[in-house]
């Protein structure tokens, strides 16, 4: 049996190496000795990767050869904003398709049917390790004004500097409008659902009226909200509430809908009551759904409530700040904002999944 497994990522990676040898050294502050050991990286680490190895073996190659060589790149980049040469950048894909490599060996090395052994949590961090990346390289590489796109680095440290800010705005946007507004509208959607499939003249009249408000825009709800409960976060959970009420209804009665007439028949069968038939079986059948309507609804309720505050709010709060620091110009405190909304929406969402994997154990698209 051959040794040499060959794969495409490794074979382009070798050849996007050599062509950066065209172009030394890849920075103004970059010696042509740390290019040629960038290079010289990501040669072994290309070449290694092809060779018949264990999963272990050919995980620690990929890695070391993958991230050394970018870590090394953007080194590289110190007091050198903008002088990055067409090797830089044909180094940097090379170590990037040896990272998308290592994703493919950890997610089964793209056979059907097979499972990485570290896909579920390393597989995305990894992803998202390199969006990181490839973003600092070509914004400092290539010059990029501050104004249209900061670098990751001058977003974490705006980050760092401005805690308390932040906290003030996580604060007075997520743990005040956004939760209130998510609870009570998911709750409340949730037992008018219950009354409306107990009496059908409510779901008759509900859901046309849900339709119509799912169309509404949300910047002509805002301004409604904020005259009629003021410019604190009572206006903004308004907002969250009337986003998130509906799409609960809706999945609720359509999870309702789940069970077949046989199994209501047996339940029947053992005189079982509307309410023992509801919570024994019905609403069991319908989880699926109502996480469905929570995960929505977790994206749904961050989203109103920031954008409800562009039209009115105390000096506090992740819209307001957004808005007046794009006035400034502060592009790096809006990026700060915009990235912390990403971690606790994410967050937020992958609770809701590991929640409603606990609770749909049963369910099919969870087995083996």
């Amino acid at each position: 049996m051959s040794v040499f497994r060959p794969n495409w990522q490794a074979l382009m990676s070798l050849l996007a190496s050599l062509y950066s040898l065209t172009a030394l050294p890849f920075t103004e502050s970059m010696s042509a000795a740390s290019s040629l050991t960038v290079v010289a990286i990501l040669l072994a680490g290309a070449l290694v990767s092809m060779l018949q190895l264990s999963f272990a073996v050919q995980t620690a190659v990929l890695t070391l050869s993958s991230f050394g060589a970018a870590a090394l790149l953007i080194a590289g980049l110190t007091d050198a904003f903008g002088t990055a040469t067409a090797g830089y950048f044909a180094a940097l894909i090379a170590a990037w398709l040896l990272g998308w490599r290592l994703v493919t060996v950890l997610s089964g090395d793209g056979s059907r049917g097979s499972e990485g052994r570290g896909s579920t949590l390393i597989v995305p961090a990894l992803f998202g390790i390199w969006v990181v990346i490839l973003w600092e390289c070509i914004v400092r590489g290539a010059g990029v004004p501050f104004v249209l796109l900061p670098p990751p680095s001058a977003i974490g440290l705006r980050i760092t500097t401005s805690t308390s800010i932040l906290a003030a705005d996580f604060k007075q946007t997520v743990l005040k409008a956004v939760l209130f507004g998510y609870v009570v509208g998911s709750l409340t959607g949730f037992l008018v659902a219950i009354l409306a499939d107990r009496f059908r003249f409510l779901a008759s009249g509900l859901l046309p009226i849900g339709n119509m408000v799912s169309a509404l825009p949300m910047i002509g709800i805002a301004p409604i909200m904020v005259i009629w409960f003021g410019f604190d976060w009572q206006s903004k959970a308004a907002v969250v509430i009337v986003m998130t009420f509906f799409p609960m209804l809706v999945n609720t009665l359509a999870g309702l809908t789940a069970t077949s007439e046989m199994e209501r028949d047996l339940m029947r069968t053992y005189g079982a009551t509307h309410w023992q038939v509801l919570l024994k079986l019905r609403l069991q059948a319908a989880m699926p759904f109502i996480f469905n309507a929570l995960k929505i609804n977790s994206t749904l309720a961050l989203i109103g409530a920031i954008v409800a505050e562009f039209f009115g709010t105390p000096i506090v709060g992740m819209g307001f700040r957004i808005s007046t620091e794009v006035g400034r110009m502060n592009l790096d405190m809006v990026w700060a904002e915009i990235a912390m909304a990403a971690i606790v929406g994410s967050l937020f969402y992958g609770a809701l999944a590991l929640l409603e994997r606990a609770v749909t154990f049963w369910h099919p698209s969870y087995r083996r």
